[in-house]
């Protein structure tokens, strides 16, 4: 066996039946890892990534897989002539996984500290005490700040960054050899990002573990990794040192994936897309001057404002002890405009309170204090039959929109339904032919009008729910955290896209992102919240070039730069 080799993928080729029919979604990969190293994967959903890290761990559907080729050879064993109990001995033992979603890998019903020491007794000869305090011991290690709590807390009453350190705590608690990370930080802040990142990096170099290190974020992995590999179509297009591929990439699909990452420095009109440089049509980024904004903006600031946000407060009473009960400020004191036509950015780290205020506004939670003026008309006083008018003037795009579309409704129903609801249009015949334009006006085909939400991708879903919040033809629409789970791609063309929507129709957007980057390029103001109160305001252009602020320069130094 070589020595220097951890890791062996050799030409693995997969494929999953479906009603009887044969879908290759791996073609003939190969990698090979060496100890101690760090192998960027990177590529777009759908591009193998996922379903090649899961055959390495032996965790594929076995109903509907079939392994046509290949070998999967881990430090000179054969992972695809193992049993399952042969596995089980590896898995969480030599070969460790942190998935992308905690809330979903972490068992709901038990506490962190018993899901660790699960793990810590199925796999080593110490006691139930040794294991505990072998637990606290990585709680610390991971930097969760109030190790005991943590330890008694149930995932529910952790953050995202929590949860995640607990899981990096339950995949490292046996030291594996390999480590295996399928897109850890795509949910969580820049700043809880950039400390995952910081400390991965560190418990390699402790622990002398390789890390496959899964991300559709060119920036990140350019951070992290000692050699990269870049996927299309389940196929490796590029492989080889960081340098090379970020700095003189061979391949035009890897030059394209460079080429669509938002510029932080210059604001182009419209986003630069993979499908943009593959068709040569990058040469039309057309660059918007500070003199054009100036002049936009003093249009946009000279009528009355649609919106005035004045000394909002929304608080939540939680339980202390037995009895007593404290309160908790989501939204402390908050003021500003909206005028017509603008898009008014809303950035700030998990529970500083921006979806609340976006709830609030949306009237799906009511303040305490303060007013919320639309049109001049105080909302926070509407009775239930106007607030259910006025849904038609506010609508929401929501983060997750499979969560938001109902399964059993085709995709024509669930644009329909709403056009019903407030009965837009004389008949069922209208509101389709509504929809069928609404398809094609956010990029879809309108013969996608009867098929199901499970059978589109994530950026085709986004589109969907754009076209069922378009329907009634809002004054304000408030998207919230709208494009966080898609690629760098997808989501350059979901805000192209809603941007071209806002000048046809004249929206007015609250953009409420963790992704500062982003909500920079779409905002004309920028808002930066922490702890519900309003860090920071003013244009975004000046807000990202001069921050005033310890917090907002902290948000913006997160932001990943690697390439």
């Amino acid at each position: 066996m070589d020595t220097t080799t951890l890791l062996s993928v050799k030409n693995l080729s997969v494929s999953f039946s479906s009603e009887n029919k044969e879908n290759q979604v791996l073609h003939n990969i190969s990698i090979a890892m060496a100890p101690n190293e760090i192998l960027g994967v990177v590529g777009e959903s759908g591009s193998g990534k996922s379903v090649t890290s899961l055959a390495i761990m032996g965790l594929l559907p076995k109903n509907v897989t079939t392994i046509n080729s290949g070998s999967i050879q881990y430090d000179g064993r054969s992972l695809l002539n193992m049993d399952a109990k042969e596995l089980r001995a590896i898995r969480g033992n030599e070969i460790a996984m942190i998935f992308q979603e905690p809330m979903s890998s972490l068992n709901p019903s038990m506490k962190c500290g018993k899901q660790v020491i699960e793990i810590i007794l199925q796999h080593t000869k110490l006691s139930k005490s040794e294991a505990k305090s072998e637990v606290l011991s990585l709680f610390k290690k991971v930097q969760l700040h109030d190790i005991e709590r943590a330890y008694n807390s149930y995932p529910h009453q952790l953050s995202g960054g929590q949860k995640q350190r607990i899981m990096i705590a339950m995949a490292i608690a046996c030291k594996p050899k390999l480590l295996i990370a399928d897109e850890p930080t795509t949910a969580l802040d820049v700043t809880v990002q950039k400390e995952i990142v910081a400390l991965l990096k560190q418990l390699q170099q402790e622990y002398k573990m390789s890390i496959l290190f899964i991300s559709h974020d060119l920036s990140l992995v350019s951070e992290i990794a000692d050699k990269v590999v870049v996927m299309f179509k389940g196929k490796i297009v590029e492989y080889g040192s960081k340098n090379q591929i970020f700095e003189s990439p061979k391949q035009e699909y890897t030059k394209a994936l460079i080429y669509a990452r938002p510029s932080l420095d210059v604001r182009l009109k419209k986003l630069p897309t993979i499908q943009d440089y593959l068709s040569h049509q990058e040469k039309e980024t057309e660059v918007v001057t500070q003199e054009q904004r100036n002049t936009h903006h003093k249009k946009l600031y000279s009528a009355p404002a649609l919106l005035e946000v004045r000394n909002v407060e929304k608080f939540f009473l939680s339980k202390v002890g037995l009895f007593g009960k404290k309160e908790f400020k989501a939204v402390d004191d908050v003021s500003f405009k909206l005028y017509e036509g603008e898009t008014l950015g809303l950035v700030g780290e998990s529970g500083c309170g921006k979806s609340t205020l976006g709830n609030t506004i949306l009237q799906l939670q009511k303040a305490n204090q303060g007013e919320i003026l639309y049109k001049g008309e105080d909302i926070t006083k509407l009775s239930s039959s106007q607030i259910r008018k006025l849904r038609k003037e506010i609508q929401l795009i929501f983060q997750d929109p499979f969560a938001s579309l109902n399964p059993r409704l085709t995709v024509g129903k669930a644009i329909m339904e709403p056009m019903k609801t407030h009965k837009l249009f004389a008949n069922d015949a209208e509101r389709k032919e509504k929809t069928m334009d609404l398809l094609h006006r956010v990029g879809l085909d309108p013969d996608f009008f009867n098929r199901y939400p499970h059978e589109f991708s994530g950026g085709q879903r986004q589109r969907i729910g754009i076209a069922r919040t378009i329907a009634l033809e809002p004054k304000l629409i408030i998207c919230d955290e709208s494009v966080s789970a898609l690629d760098i791609s997808v989501q350059a063309q979901v805000l192209n896209l809603l941007n071209e929507l806002k000048e046809n129709f004249g929206f007015t957007y609250i953009f409420i992102s963790h992704d500062l980057a982003v909500v920079k390029y779409m905002s004309d103001q920028l808002l930066v919240m922490n702890k519900g109160k309003i860090e920071e305001q003013g244009d975004a252009d000046q807000i990202y070039q001069n921050p005033q602020k310890a917090y907002t320069k902290k948000l913006i130094n997160a932001i990943p730069k690697g390439i």
